[in-house]
Order: structure tokens, then C-alpha cells, then sequence
């Protein structure tokens, strides 16, 4: 049975501008995460990918479909059993700062959960546990770490806090919301080794939100890979195979931005996509057909005319009516 799963899941927000209507975040969202799994989730900004975290770590309640935790429905869910969820599912943020009290020390902030529920009895027992976790992610002494502020902290000690406070609850699965986009590029190699570590060590599934598919490809090396475009999910496969053979037009174009200091390595990548335009549609008004027609060289008069459906290919899903010719034309150009 899988860990978490994801069916049919909808949310739609309501335009608060001068224009009405509403914004669909998440379209027919199905998916599953299996023990000890590592999925990145890519795309650009604006794309549903941190819709997507909040709904499974149940900050946002879908407007439709369900959420399961072990084949039970989220909000069916016994007190008890909500709690255990709520408890197994962690959310780490891209903005350590703003994820911790700035009012309080790091083990004020810290102790507090472990107390609630009941992982400690008491604050010595809280602060051994607190020990342990800051001592795996590299905070060494702890109680230096501990008795600061968030303030007195770098970015990437904010980030490993965030990592131990995660951690120290025994969580199943972490979502990780571009953990290393607001940490110095010397640091993000380690956090991201870091994260490898508790996945193989505690078996702690992952998912990997981010824009960069240079640290999904580390994170994930032997994980899979999921690529959103206006709430919806268009290709999913192992991560290798997908960067190696991208099947939809738009994750070609985002593998062929990825910057390769050598240039001889470039072809190890996909060729660059000239799109139609670098502009995404208005949210309030979407196109008919696929959504990315207006962008996509490919697209065709069924394109602009029906929506495409997720279908198995290559040892994955894509959704793309040419998706065939299109690889086939790619292949052809090389």
C-alpha cells in the first residue's frame, strides 16, 4: 500500500484582483509516494508545485478529489490517526526564516512539539532528542545552535534546523519546497547530501520541489521525476530516463535551459527548443486544447482543440498528443 496518494485531487483559488474568477492550482492530480521514495517535482514558478506540497501536508484542503494516507482518506481520518498523519508528513520551507519564531530561541521553538506530542516527557528528554537530530545534520555543538535566534543564524543553519525539527518528529515523508534556493551555492551540495543521508539511513521518502533540474537530477539520481505546467501534471518517469529522453515539447525546453560550463557536455542534454513565445497564458483565461499550444513549435490542429490525456510511454506517462513524432523528430535533428 502506498505511503501517500493522490486522486483526482482539484484546488482552485478565487481571483482577489479587479478581475474575477478563479485560478485552478491543482487539475486532476494523481499520483502516488511509495517508502523510501525521492520525487522531484519540476517546473516553473507558478505551476502548482507548492499547491501541491501544502495539499499533502494537508495546509490546503483540495476543493476536490481525496488525499490518502495508507489508502485512508485524510479527512476520514480518527483523531488518532490524524494526529500519527500529521505527525509522519513534514514540511520543509524555502524560507527558513520566515519557518521559524523570530521571538523565540531555536529551543523554545523546538521542544515545544516534541512535549505536545508526547515524544518527551520532559525538556531534558526533548533536548537529548534535539541533541541527536543537530549533531546528524551537522550542527555541532548543539547548544550553541539552540540557544540562538533565528536572526544569529546563516541560511544554511536555519535550513538544517529546519531539517532537524523535520527529523526529530520520525517523519515518513518530508516535503522539501526549494530547500537550497535561498542558501549560498557552496552550501547547497551538502544539504542535499544531507537530505540523501536521512532517505537511505531512515527510509524517509522525500519530495523535491524546485525549479532547478540540476539538484533534482542529484537528489533524485535513483528517484523519479514529475513535471507540472499550469497545475497539471504532463510527464512523469525515473529521472535519468526523462532528462535523457524528455517526451513533452515543454520539459525539452526546460532540460535545454539547464547551463553546462562545459559545452562538450551539452549534447549529454537535450537540444534547445526554440519556443513560440516565453510568455505563460493568462491564468483567468486559459487556451482550449493543451495548454501549452501557444508556446509549443509542434502543436498541431488537435493541439488547440482537445486537452491530452496522461498515457503510458517509454516507461512513463506524458501528456501530449505528438508526443511519438515529436521524439521521433528530435531523434531525426540529432
Amino acid at each position: 500500500m502506498s505511503l501517500i496518494e493522490l486522486n483526482n485531487t482539484n484546488i482552485s483559488f478565487a481571483s482577489k484582483g479587479k478581475r474575477k474568477g478563479s485560478v485552478n492550482a491543482l487539475v486532476d492530480m494523481n499520483l502516488t509516494i511509495e517508502e523510501g521514495e525521492i520525487l522531484a517535482v519540476v517546473g516553473e514558478s507558478g505551476c502548482g508545485k507548492t499547491t501541491l506540497g501544502k495539499v499533502i501536508a494537508d495546509i490546503y484542503k483540495p476543493t476536490k478529489g481525496e488525499v490518502l494516507y495508507y489508502g485512508k482518506n485524510i479527512h476520514k481520518l480518527s483523531k488518532k490517526e490524524y494526529e500519527e498523519y500529521r505527525l509522519a508528513v513534514q514540511m520543509v520551507h524555502q524560507d527558513s526564516y520566515a519557518a521559524l519564531n523570530p521571538n523565540k530561541t531555536i529551543s523554545q521553538s523546538l521542544i515545544l512539539p516534541l512535549l505536545r506530542h508526547k515524544l518527551a516527557k520532559n525538556n531534558d528528554e526533548a533536548l537529548d532528542i534535539l541533541f541527536e537530530y543537530f549533531n546528524e545534520v551537522g550542527l555541532n555543538p548543539p547548544e550553541i545552535f539552540l540557544e540562538k535566534y533565528p536572526h544569529q543564524l546563516s541560511g544554511g543553519q536555519r535550513q538544517r534546523i529546519l531539517l532537524a525539527r523535520a527529523l526529530s518528529v520520525r517523519p515518513k515523508l518530508i516535503v522539501a519546497d526549494e530547500p537550497v534556493s535561498m542558501v549560498d551555492v557552496s552550501l547547497r551540495i551538502s544539504l542535499l547530501n544531507l537530505m540523501a543521508k536521512m532517505n537511505q539511513k531512515y527510509k524517509i521518502s522525500f519530495i523535491y520541489i524546485t525549479h532547478d533540474l540540476g539538484t533534482a537530477r542529484y537528489i533524485a539520481a535513483h528517484g523519479k521525476i514529475m513535471v507540472m505546467y499550469l497545475g497539471r501534471l504532463i510527464e512523469s518517469n525515473k529521472i535519468q530516463e526523462a532528462i535523457k529522453n524528455p517526451m513533452h515539447p515543454y520539459f525539452q525546453a526546460l532540460v535545454a535551459a539547464v547551463p553546462e560550463a562545459d559545452s562538450n557536455r551539452r549534447s549529454e542534454f537535450a537540444k534547445e527548443l526554440p519556443l513560440r513565445s516565453l510568455d505563460m497564458p493568462d491564468l483567468l483565461n486559459l487556451p482550449e486544447g493543451c495548454k501549452f499550444h501557444p508556446r509549443c513549435p509542434y502543436y498541431k490542429d488537435i493541439c488547440m482543440q482537445e486537452e491530452p490525456k496522461l498515457r503510458n510511454l517509454n516507461g512513463g506517462i506524458v501528456a501530449c498528443h505528438r508526443a511519438e513524432e515529436y521524439m521521433k523528430i528530435i531523434e531525426t535533428e540529432e
